[in-house]
């Protein structure tokens, strides 16, 4: 048994041309990922699903595992990523491999680090969950936020009565860095991951830099510089 990490770096992205593997600071994004899995100390293998040979030997490189590739089927922008670590687990199965969790680590959160990575384990294990996300405090309120009307028309806007941020309750989302599951839990319930014993690791904003388009990484960039000068 033990513990994999899943890299999901389908190529082909839309958004920002090959995303993951976009250098940042000299080192393309996928390979944050499988450094942070690497300095973790936790996972028996630290596997890389594409659909690229070129992604996978970049991922190679990197020290990742890629012994097979991502399906044609699991391959197209409309490919739900939980399927693909259902496929990942099951190549593995195949190859006489089983694990007690599975971690997907997006590459695109090229900020987390082996620490965060050690400190959802350290969660998991002491509430005995069932799954553990990574989450960072909103930047605004849900009260502040309204679909605009016809022509832009605001008449739906005003809900917050006035109040400061401060005022608010602290609001959460998911920050795309880290999701530790058990692989029975994830098994059975891969349709509907929050059913029970699932708990909130809670990181700090700058370190939860999510890309998906140029302006993120432009971020990520200068996050990056103030955290490390380069």
């Amino acid at each position: 048994m033990g513990n994999i990490a899943v890299i999901p770096a389908r190529s082909g992205s839309k958004g920002l041309k090959d995303k993951n593997i976009k250098e940042l600071a000299g080192k393309p994004l996928l390979a944050y990922s499988v450094n942070a899995a690497k300095e973790s100390g936790l996972f028996d293998t630290i596997h890389v699903s594409t659909d690229s040979e070129r992604y996978a030997e970049i991922a190679r490189s990197s020290g990742a595992d890629v012994p097979f590739l991502r399906s044609a089927e699991m391959s197209s922008d409309k490919a739900d990523s939980w399927d693909a670590v259902l496929e990942v687990l099951r190549k593995y199965e195949e190859l006489g491999k089983s694990f007690d969790t599975v971690t997907l680590l997006q590459p695109t959160s090229p900020l987390r680090t082996g620490e965060h990575i050690r400190q959802a384990f350290k969660l998991y294990e002491s509430k005995k969950a069932n799954a553990v996300f990574s989450v960072c405090e909103a930047d605004h309120p849900p009260a502040w936020f309204h679909p605009l009307g016809p022509d832009g028309d605001m008449s739906g806007f005003g809900g917050g009565d006035g109040k400061q941020r401060q005022d608010f309750e602290k609001y959460y989302r998911i920050n795309g860095a880290i999701y530790l599951i058990n692989t029975g839990y994830f098994i059975k319930n891969h349709r509907n991951l929050f059913a029970e014993g699932v708990f909130a690791y809670i990181m700090d904003r700058k370190y939860s830099v999510d890309i998906d388009d140029e302006f993120d990484f432009k971020v990520a960039q200068a996050v990056y510089r103030e955290l490390y000068g380069k």
